[in-house]
This record gives structure tokens, C-alpha cells and sequence, in this order.
């Protein structure tokens, strides 16, 4: 009997995996023009390749302090390292933890979905593997239906939707080429609602809370963090800013709101105006004010990687000493990884996507008039 085949590719930053990466990574990432909009062309080219060449090996350092495979690649398949059979000592977290979230998610999907034969791919924006690379490797698997299913609960333009972009791009290369992938495709725009997933930051908040004694519990602000997004985007109509709103507060109604909480917003790049307040500055502005007890929740962050493992655990500590501020005690909470819940969230997600598709037409189809079944799969949604 045949089983249609799934195919689930979950699309993430990517990360440098070496020092040499770190400046082909940040290269990739200027020369985006759905994060950095500076006209495109030769001219943005130019500039992401002077910005990556001037702050690659500043950036690389960081991601020593934190490096994610140090005994050895844990990253995907693809990984140049894994290749090598070479140890990297500045190799960013997000590679193996999202290798983790790839083999969680393809396991549990195989357990709910014994109808399909079900595979899960991934796809990194600004490192292997590339778009290309996983279109060719699900084309040889036969893939008949695919689902597009972002690491970023909440919908911004620079982020699921330049993957989005990014995707059709290669499919359109594909096209010209003459190997037009024939599956039938469905796109997740974001999941900021998710009850697991709400479900699953609450219990990382209350992590986070066990840290602080119970005397300064009481204390404690919450804060909030995401990745700030440029002005003009926010006034273009992205939702990013809405969704990350929209789920802060879904989560304080499920804490009765006990906490006093704020959102803000981190890692500014370029010379545009981006979202405020910037996660530093909020922070040092409720100093001002005597508050001394924090809990950071990355709460746009569903893979531990440079922004909440050095920005908020080892770079906003240190700039705070440096500029004179004073704190008791600053937590940063654990990202979501792999959580159960998260995995429950995108399992729910994956399964609302195909729930349509009637398997045993499928199956039929196949067992009586292979032609009919191979003329079906070939419409693209």
C-alpha cells in the first residue's frame, strides 16, 4: 500500500558554524533586502561585503563564548564541520538545537500521522542548508505533499516572509531549469496563538520565577524581549509587532497577571529606526526607577542562538556593570528548544495544514493508475 509522502521543512536564521562562516553569514544576512532595505542591487552587495569583511571576526568571538557543538558537529547533515570531521570552537547554537527541534518534530509527526510516510527537512535563511539544498533533497525523496513550517511563531516580512521569499526564488530557479518540484504546498504564516505554545513559554516563565527566592518573587518584572523590526516595516502593515503584543497578553492572563511585565525590543541593525523600547535602555530606564529584580523572556525565540544566549545572558549583564547600573538579580529564561509543548504546537500546526488531504483517494489512486496519481500530485497550492 502506498503512503503519500510528507515532507515538513522547518525554516530558521541559520548560523555560522566557523570563523571563516561568520563572514559568509553576515554577508548573506546585509545583502537581504527584506531586513536591510538599501536599494538592492550592486550597491547593497557592495556594502554587506565591506560590513560582513569589517565585523566578522568581532562577531565570531561571540560566538565562541557560546558555542553550540564543542565536542564535535551536532548540527545538521549538511554541516560543512560534520563534513570535515572538524571541531569548531565558534559554531552558533541555533545549528544543533535546531537539528534537535528537525529529528523531535520528524518523531513525533511519524507517531500522529501513520497514514503518510512523513519527513522533516531544514532550511536556513543565511546558512547550510540552503533552500536549494533541501528542494533537490526532497525532489530524490519523491516528497508528494510539503508543508512550510517557520521557527518564528509571529509573521514579519524580515523573517517568514523573507524565507518565504527566498523559497519561491529557488522555486522559480527550479522552474527555469526544467525540475519544477510537482508537490502540493501549504505555508504556515505564524502560530502566535498556539495554546501549546503559549502553554510553553508560561512554563519556561515559571522556570525562570524558581530562580528568584520566594521573598523576591514578588519583585521580579518580567520583560518581555523580541527582535526588534524596522519602522517602516511597522508602518507598512507588518503584524509582528501586533502578534508579539497579542501573545504577552495571552500569557499574563494565563499568570492572573501576578507580574509586573514589559515588553521591548532587541538587536538593531543598520541605520534605520527600529521598534522601541530597545531591551538595554528599558532596562537601565527601571534601574532608574529601583527595580532590581528581572526575568528576561526571549519570547520571539524559539531556538537558543546568539541573541538570547550572549545578548541577553553575557552582553546586556556586562554593559549594565560597565555603565554603573546596579541590579540584584537579572535571569534570562530558557528558550523553547524542544520542549513538549512547542513540539505539540507545531505537530497541531502540521496537522490543521493537511487535514484536507483524503488518504485513502490518495492510496487508491496510486494502487489503481500510477499516470493518474503522478498527474494528481502535480498541482501546487
Amino acid at each position: 500500500m502506498h503512503k503519500p509522502k510528507l515532507g515538513v521543512v522547518v525554516t530558521n536564521l541559520g548560523g555560522p558554524t566557523s570563523e571563516e562562516a561568520t563572514r559568509e553569514f553576515l554577508y548573506n544576512l546585509f545583502r537581504d533586502e527584506d531586513i536591510i532595505k538599501l536599494g538592492g542591487g550592486k550597491f547593497q552587495t557592495g556594502l554587506a561585503s565591506v560590513i560582513s569583511k569589517l565585523r566578522y571576526k568581532k562577531i565570531a568571538e561571540k560566538y565562541r563564548e557560546i558555542n553550540g557543538c564543542p565536542k564535535g558537529c551536532m548540527g545538521s547533515k549538511y554541516c560543512l564541520n560534520r563534513a570535515n570531521k572538524v571541531v569548531s570552537d565558534c559554531c552558533s547554537p541555533i545549528n544543533p538545537l535546531t537539528e534537535l527541534q528537525r529529528r523531535t518534530l520528524e518523531k513525533a509527526l511519524g507517531l500522529e500521522l501513520p497514514e503518510f510516510q512523513v519527513k522533516v527537512y531544514t532550511a536556513m535563511r543565511y546558512w547550510r542548508p540552503f533552500a536549494d539544498q533541501v528542494m533537490n533533497e526532497m525532489m530524490e525523496d519523491g516528497i508528494e505533499h510539503a508543508v512550510l513550517l517557520p521557527l518564528y511563531p509571529h509573521f514579519s516580512w524580515t523573517t517568514t516572509g523573507s524565507s518565504l521569499r527566498d523559497w519561491e526564488n529557488v522555486r522559480e530557479d527550479f522552474k527555469k531549469e526544467g525540475k519544477e518540484p510537482k508537490w502540493n504546498e501549504y505555508a504556515i504564516k505564524s502560530y502566535h496563538l498556539s495554546q501549546p505554545f503559549l502553554e510553553a513559554v508560561n512554563e519556561r516563565i515559571d522556570e525562570g520565577m524558581a530562580r528568584f527566592l520566594p521573598e523576591e518573587q514578588a519583585k521580579v518584572h518580567v520583560i518581555f524581549t523580541a527582535h526588534g523590526t524596522p519602522i517602516l516595516e511597522v508602518e507598512s502593515g507588518d503584524p509582528y509587532t501586533d502578534q508579539i503584543v497579542d501573545t504577552v497578553e495571552a500569557i499574563m492572563d494565563m499568570r492572573d497577571r501576578r507580574e509586573n511585565y514589559w515588553i521591548s525590543y532587541q538587536s538593531r541593525v543598520g541605520p534605520q529606526k527600529w521598534t522601541q523600547p530597545n531591551t538595554e535602555d528599558l532596562v537601565k530606564r527601571l534601574i532608574d526607577y529601583g527595580i532590581k529584580h528581572f526575568l528576561m523572556v526571549p519570547v520571539a525565540f524559539v531556538t537558543d542562538h546568539i541573541e538570547t544566549l550572549h545578548e541577553l545572558g553575557i552582553e546586556l549583564p556586562e554593559e549594565l556593570e560597565e555603565d554603573g547600573y546596579h541590579y540584584d538579580k537579572l535571569e534570562v529564561t530558557g528558550g523553547l528548544n524542544d520542549h513538549p509543548k512547542f513540539i505539540r504546537a507545531l505537530v497541531d500546526e502540521v496537522k490543521f495544514r493537511i487535514a484536507h488531504i483524503d488518504v485513502d483517494k490518495h492510496v487508491s489512486s496510486h494502487d489503481d493508475s500510477p499516470a493518474e496519481a503522478d498527474e494528481e500530485t502535480a498541482t501546487t497550492v
